[in-house]
């Protein structure tokens, strides 16, 4: 079994995973709600939407879709995204792509578990952790 988190994105799925792709690295696949079967289901303004994307990297998978009027979104609350990085340059790469525009709750930092640790919401609304444990580079 392997689990995977999944993301609603209110219209902005598309550029939030682009962004996502190009910081993470890794693969995009990406459906839109015209391509698929039921598209006459959907009003045809929301046929530009996701459907669903999926954002491969390496053998870690993030997965998302864009909402639309047969199923409200109220955002997303209660989770984070964690990210456990190698080494501090790459937990200072992450926390400054992901906070700009974004929200801070705590500001990379050491902590007493973690020799660096934020908490942060981007700029689509998405809850992140980045946590770097050991930094490998120090050896």
């Amino acid at each position: 079994m392997k689990i995977h988190a999944y993301l609603i994105f209110d219209g902005q799925c598309e550029a939030a995973f682009n962004f996502y792709a190009e910081l993470l690295g890794g693969k995009l696949e990406l459906m839109r709600f015209a391509d698929s079967p039921e598209a006459g289901e959907v009003p045809a303004q929301f046929h530009d939407r996701v459907m669903h994307v999926c954002l491969t990297a390496g053998d870690q998978v993030l997965m998302a879709s864009d909402t639309i009027p047969q199923y409200p979104h109220e955002g997303i609350k209660g989770c984070s995204i964690s990210l456990q990085v190698d080494n501090v340059p790459e937990a200072e790469r992450l926390y400054a792509a992901l906070s700009e525009g974004g929200e801070v709750q705590m500001a990379l930092q050491a902590t007493f578990w973690a020799t660096r640790f934020a908490m942060l919401t981007d700029r689509f609304g998405v809850p992140w952790m980045i946590n770097c444990v050991v930094d490998s580079q120090q050896g």
